[in-house]
């Protein structure tokens, strides 16, 4: 788990929590009780949170990388 980035971590743990949220309403009764839709029901209540939540972090961490390279970049040209 050390190895994985932080954008992976990030997605996975909101991936878990649309899962968890897509069987919760499994469970109440909003999807039909066949295999196949609950399975598609699965697959995008988790894979949507996880993609969704995977690029966000990924673009925060890019942003927060080239504000501290050109922060590092303005500290030596002033020097």
């Amino acid at each position: 788990m050390a190895r994985l980035s932080t954008p992976f971590k990030i997605g996975l743990i909101f991936g878990l929590i649309g899962l968890a949220l897509t069987i919760v309403g499994i469970v109440r009764g909003t999807v039909p009780h066949n295999p196949a839709s609950m399975a598609m029901a699965l697959l995008i209540g988790g894979g949507v949170w996880f993609v969704v939540s995977w690029a966000v972090a990924t673009a925060a961490v890019d942003v927060e990388e080239d504000l501290s390279e050109a922060q590092d970049e303005g500290v030596s040209d002033s020097l």
